[in-house]
């Protein structure tokens, strides 16, 4: 379970770090650690933070995404795009 949790703050973390993804006023993990994290436990078990495999696993199978986190990304990327949060 503390892996999971690990890897939904990694995730949080990387897409807060990608431009497109930025920051919500909700703070860095928000709703998208909550809404990605049984995401992550299916479609990115071996991923290891640190090592940009969460970012990555994230990329492949966003298509694959639950329409949750998919939902909670979007919000989040919405409102980096209200607050003028600058881009890597």
């Amino acid at each position: 379970m503390r892996l999971i949790a690990g890897l939904a703050a990694i995730a949080a973390a990387a897409i807060a770090a990608t431009p497109s993804l930025a920051q919500s006023s909700a703070g860095p993990s928000g709703g998208v650690r909550e809404a990605c994290a049984a995401d992550l436990s299916k479609l990115c078990p071996d991923a290891q933070p640190g090592n940009g495999s969460i970012r990555q696993c994230i990329s492949t199978h966003r298509d694959e995404l639950s329409d949750g986190c998919k939902a909670a990304l979007a919000a989040r990327r919405q409102a980096g795009a209200q607050s003028g949060a600058p881009h890597n």
